[in-house]
This record gives C-alpha cells, sequence and structure tokens, in this order.
C-alpha cells in the first residue's frame, strides 16, 4: 500500500535487483520504493491516495522468498522509514 499520496514514477522491471518495482513521488523531496512484487497493479503517470494496494507481494529480483522491498529517499538519498512514516 502507498505509504502517502503521489505519483508513479516508475513501474516495472528494469531494475536490477529489485525485480517489479514501483516508485512513486510524494513531493519535490520525497520518494518511496516497493520491490520483489509478484503484481503492479499501478501504472507510470497514476496518481494514487495514501493506502491505495500498488502491487502484490512476490518473490522477484533478488528475493528469496515472498517479501517486500521497502525504502523512503529524501531526494536521492536513503532515510530511516521510521524518521518520517506515521506512528501506527
Amino acid at each position: 500500500r502507498a505509504a502517502a499520496a503521489g505519483k508513479v514514477v516508475y513501474a516495472g522491471d528494469g531494475l536490477r535487483g529489485y525485480g517489479n518495482l514501483v516508485i512513486l513521488r510524494h513531493d519535490k523531496r520525497y520518494l518511496t520504493a516497493y520491490g520483489y512484487n509478484q503484481e503492479l497493479l499501478v501504472a507510470e503517470d497514476d496518481e494514487v491516495e495514501a493506502g491505495q494496494t500498488v502491487a502484490r507481494v512476490g518473490q522477484t529480483g533478488a528475493a528469496e522468498r515472498p517479501s517486500l522491498h521497502f525504502e523512503v529517499r529524501r531526494r536521492a538519498d536513503p532515510i530511516d522509514p521510521l524518521a518520517v512514516l506515521p506512528e501506527r
């Protein structure tokens, strides 16, 4: 599910090691990436809402078992997601 509302800037399997990958741009500073998916449910240029399902977990790319690769980037730098995501 999308961590926040945004726009799909990448949806595909062309980045080595990530399998089926979705990248969302949330504003000029933040991106989130969701990798190793079995099925992508969005396409490039789609607008998504916070919590919207963007893909189904899978075992593609470097994943050795069904899993999700998730990361948050501030500009180009990966950051600790706990620093910016709301508490549950």
